[in-house]
């Protein structure tokens, strides 16, 4: 079973991996129905979906009839004014088949444009705000990712007391000097104010290259068991982070079954071993 751990000022003991459920964005209702199977077999019991993740609400809507007390279920919009955002939530709500979720996140705020528009009046926050005030979620939060999402989301806690943040992080992402700076700021505020962070891209080989990909993400994956071990408990060997997991229905198993075997952080000379078996190359850059 995959430890669990407080999730932040929510106070839900979350699994440390939560099911990523873009990888329900294209599957069949069967699909998804074995997938989850896999999840409760693992103990993984915080789902995290969004309104453009394909078909993913939809798949996850039959299981919540059965299973929504079993689940920390959270969704984003990525709509930036009042009216599209509350549109869409109540949308997400009819497809998850629920009369609430645990939290909703405002989805890839890098832009400054968008996030203007986002986190001004008549903007997306304040229809979530509302839907929390409606008790259609209890917490809200922030994601991201490319370069610049950690210094956004710098931006963003500024604005406004975010309850959860998410965020890319990796091995070799943090070898980027920048990043590694941007980002531990945002760990740093995060602890400091108990907000729950989710991180994602812990499996990026290199983004992809040709047109023959055999992943449903869009960057290549690490594949081998013995890599996504190093690669999971590299991340998980930060006790102050929540791993969201793969979008891939194929290669979660091998994540769940790492996380469940976690123990101790690799060392540096895994981590570059790792890096040079594979040529790793960094999803980002500037």
């Amino acid at each position: 079973m995959i430890p669990k751990s407080v999730f932040g000022r929510t106070g839900h003991l979350s699994s440390r991996t939560i099911f990523g459920a873009a990888a329900l964005g294209s599957v069949t209702q069967d699909e998804a129905d074995r997938t989850l199977e896999v999840l409760l077999k693992f103990g993984v019991n915080h789902i995290d979906t969004a309104a453009s993740y394909g078909d993913s609400e939809l798949r996850l809507g039959p299981w919540m009839a059965r299973h929504r007390q079993d689940f920390f279920l959270a969704t984003k919009t990525d709509q930036r004014t009042y009216q599209a955002a509350k549109e869409q939530i109540h949308r997400s709500l009819d497809r998850l088949k629920v009369a609430n979720v645990d939290l909703i996140q405002l989805h890839y705020l890098v832009d400054p444009d968008e996030w203007k528009t986002a986190l001004s009046p008549n903007g997306a926050l304040e229809a979530v705000v509302e839907a929390r005030e409606q008790g259609l979620t209890r917490f809200v939060g922030v994601t991201g990712h490319d370069w610049t999402v950690a210094a956004m989301h710098l931006r963003s806690f500024e604005r406004f007391d975010f309850d959860t943040v998410l965020l890319p992080y990796s091995h070799i992402l943090m070898q980027k000097t920048q990043y590694l700076s941007e980002a531990g700021e945002v760990f740093a505020l995060a602890k400091a104010r108990n907000i729950a962070v989710q991180t994602i891209k812990s499996l990026v080989r290199r983004p992809w290259t040709g047109s023959a990909h055999f992943a449903s993400t869009w960057y290549e994956p690490l594949v081998e068991q013995t890599d996504i071990d190093l690669a999971v408990h590299w991340v998980l060997g930060n006790p102050d982070v929540f791993l969201n997991t793969i979008g891939d229905i194929h290669v979660l198993p091998k994540v769940l079954s790492a996380a469940s075997r976690y123990t101790v952080r690799p060392d540096e000379a895994s981590m570059a071993a790792l890096i040079a078996r594979q040529e790793m190359v960094p999803l980002f850059d500037r």
